[in-house]
């Protein structure tokens, strides 16, 4: 009998060993930020401010050069990045407007409900865009605490004839506006971080995804006073830096908690820079446009992913990769099961890691802007089809939060070589018919799915957004 109870002690012993040796969930934080160009990162280039901190997530992880924005604006970018899905088959085009008569459906699953599969403690700070209404906002869509803005932070007077006066934004704590001091813009990403860095310390013996959506840099430009005049560039410059502070003070949190290794960060930017409004606006160089077009500049943005241990420091990613593979690739990170409803994006983080060495994308991304299918992406290939897309032609944008008006240019059949002509500037439609051929015939089976309004094509597989009533 003696020898029996020795035995169950050991064997005892030996599980909770095992047990304590087993990993436990990773914790997974994305920091989205808003309008912020591919080359507004020291690491991706910029001169004229500093971004330390995230230059150091890029050394300890894996920069992306290739990343895409879904589309190249605020609300159907975040769809597609929560969803895993094109933002045409979920319904959410463009930007929505305070009081939206459209918002992201119930039905769709995001990121927030897939891994609360796996008992996830789950936060949204700062920029929804999704809808407003009370019953559509991010504790309704699988989060169990949300504190932020349920828009852009300029959609309330009219900032581009009058950019000094604003009020206090509409904060939303969970599913109800308060009254706080903190909605002057002045505080907001620091108030933003705050609950950040509390929410991380709350959860240090839980698995949590935190999901962190900055309002900045979109105009209106505020910075706190700590910041204000730091950089060299602006007042854009001094947001950058602000931003870049923010990450550092989440990434020492995790440090001091003990989390650092068990957590897996993600910063990247919704959409390319407002090139209009000029010095409060980003950049994406050497990449053509910006914000409000599919050409590189608008779509391509900066990712960088940070997990010790788990991904190689110091490794650069040059294949292309878009923000609704996120969604997938946390589920098989996670052992979350994926959506019933179908969805676009793969798996990433076998090719991520190296263990395969094929696109799971089959290398081929469609670009739409509203419901116009104007790029598709294969390989080194991008061709545009015929469309109309707004530009500056050259000349410098607006001043001081006065933006300069865009002219509107129509774009041709168009092919680029993206490994030798990152700036699109050397149309090769006509060296290369075999490529254009396979690239149309892949866009019509798009269409055929997910419509196109150039072709007049509605859409086989597109489902409906919600239609809140007020």
């Amino acid at each position: 009998m003696a020898k029996i109870q020795v035995s169950l002690l050991i064997l005892l012993a030996f599980l909770s060993l095992r047990l304590q040796a087993q990993p436990s969930q990773p914790n997974i934080i994305i920091i989205y930020t808003d309008d912020q160009g591919y080359s507004d990162l020291g690491c991706y280039g910029a001169k004229e401010f500093a971004t330390p901190n995230i230059d150091k997530l890029a050394k300890e992880g894996v920069r992306f050069t290739s990343f895409y924005a879904a589309q190249p604006v605020c609300s159907a970018s975040r769809a597609a990045l929560l969803t895993g899905c094109y933002p045409n088959r979920v319904g959410i085009h463009g930007a929505l407007f305070p009081k939206s008569k459209v918002a992201l459906d119930l039905n769709e699953v995001t990121i927030a409900e897939i891994l609360k599969q796996k008992n996830y403690k789950t936060a949204m700070i700062g920029k929804w865009h999704l809808g407003d209404h009370p019953d559509y906002l991010p504790v309704h869509q699988g989060f169990d605490q949300y504190y932020g803005v349920p828009f852009s932070n300029d959609m309330w007077n009219k900032h581009a004839e009058i950019p000094h006066l604003f009020g206090k934004l509409p904060i939303i704590e969970n599913d109800h506006a308060i009254d706080s001091i903190e909605s002057d813009q002045r505080f907001l990403t620091t108030e933003y971080t705050k609950r950040a860095v509390k929410f991380i310390a709350d959860q240090k013996d839980h698995p949590f995804f935190l999901y962190l959506a900055h309002n900045m840099p979109h105009v209106p430009l505020f910075v706190s006073d700590k910041f204000k005049g730091k950089s060299k560039q602006g007042l854009y410059g001094d947001v950058i830096e602000e931003i870049d502070w923010s990450v550092g003070e989440i990434v020492k949190t995790l440090r001091q908690n003990h989390l650092d290794k068990n957590t897996l960060v993600i910063f990247t930017s919704d959409n390319g820079p407002w090139l209009s409004y000029g010095n409060q606006s980003g950049l994406a160089q050497p990449l053509r446009e910006g914000k409000g077009t599919v050409w590189e500049g608008g779509v391509r943005v900066p990712c960088i992913m940070r997990w010790p241990g788990k991904l190689k420091a110091g490794e650069v990613i040059k294949s292309p990769m878009m923000n609704l593979d996120i969604l997938p690739t946390l589920a098989a990170i996670t052992g979350s099961a994926l959506p019933t409803n179908i969805i676009d994006g793969k798996n990433m983080w076998p090719f991520i890691t190296s263990k395969v060495k094929v696109h799971p994308q089959e290398a081929y991304f469609f670009y739409y802007n509203q419901n116009e299918l104007q790029a598709i992406r294969s390989g080194k290939w991008k061709l545009y089809f015929p469309h109309q897309y707004r530009s500056l032609n050259g000349r410098p944008g607006g001043k001081d939060g006065i933006p300069a008006k865009y002219d509107i240019n129509a774009a041709t059949l168009e092919l680029y070589n993206l490994e030798e002509d990152v700036s699109e500037t050397k149309n090769v439609v006509n060296l290369f018919p075999d490529v254009v051929k396979r690239l149309s015939l892949l866009a019509d089976s798009c269409r055929t799915e997910l419509g196109d309004s150039l072709e007049g094509i509605k859409g086989r597989q597109n489902r409906e957004a919600a239609r809140p009533v007020w």
